[in-house]
């Protein structure tokens, strides 16, 4: 069962939820997507974490998201890079966890790799529709969310799971359809990715393609597999539950040691 609590990082609490297992087995971290929280994974990181026999697993809301305190609005271009070259590594160190598998879903997965990227010692990524370029198809989704937003009752549905629903969504939408993103690239710190990766992205995922899986693979020095979902959206986890936390658990316990 895990706890929520809340940490002071950076620019103000962070909340968590810690599920403390198995000392061991690998510590699981899991990052959200752009406009994710702890209780958008939808019970995900626990059904993976059964899977694996009980590891230890944090789950927590970045700044603007869920409980934790407010973004810096507007956000840079380099938000993704703040977060995991500042407020992941001070999370980990205040929690005492080295070496994570982390667990990144799309913003999430992007952060991820720029976490390995930089150096950092991590067991292994695993990447549910990461991006690390931006594509035509990506900014046709955005401003499709865009419209969305101020067309229906998304807002009323964000503010199940975000304290501030409106700065969450423009903390997201705003700097992906800045001008200054269009050039956002983090192709460069994959090279420095010697652990495995794991890639999985649905064929009809509305906010980019294939190509960022290609992208990955190739520039990555460690394993890399791909996962391709049919018919899978930009959440594979959920449009397609059992068979991804399965090849999530699966890809953990190959390269464990434990199959």
């Amino acid at each position: 069962m895990s706890e929520r609590a809340f940490i002071e990082i950076d620019r103000g609490p962070i909340e968590i939820a810690w599920s403390v297992g198995d000392p061991a087995l690998p510590t699981l971290v899991f990052l959200h997507e752009g406009l994710g929280s702890i209780d958008l994974w939808r019970g995900v990181p626990d059904e993976v974490r059964a899977a694996l026999g009980g590891p230890s697993t944090l789950v927590y809301a970045r700044h603007g998201h869920g409980a934790s305190a407010p973004a810096a609005l507007p956000r840079p271009a380099s938000y993704m890079h703040h977060e995991a070259d500042v407020v992941l590594p001070a999370l980990l160190g205040r929690l005492e966890i080295d070496r994570p598998w982390l667990i990144g879903h799309s913003d999430g997965a992007s952060i991820a790799l720029l976490y390995a990227g930089a150096g950092r010692p991590v067991r292994g990524l695993v990447c549910l529709a990461p991006h690390v370029f931006v594509e035509p198809e990506s900014i046709a989704g955005i401003e499709a969310a865009r419209e969305r937003y101020a067309s229906s009752d998304l807002e009323a549905r964000m503010a199940r799971y975000h304290a501030d629903p409106r700065a969450t969504f423009r903390g997201w939408n705003d700097v992906w359809l800045s001008a200054e993103f269009r050039a956002w690239n983090i192709e460069a710190r994959l090279p420095a990715i010697q652990a495995p990766t794991l890639l999985i992205q649905g064929s009809a995922d509305t906010y980019g393609t294939f190509a960022q899986l290609d992208a990955i693979t190739r520039g990555v020095r460690g394993p890399a597999s791909e996962v391709r979902v049919p018919g899978a959206g930009h959440s594979p986890h959920l449009d397609a539950r059992a068979a991804v936390v399965e090849a999530i658990a699966g890809f953990i316990r190959r390269h464990e040691g434990a199959e």
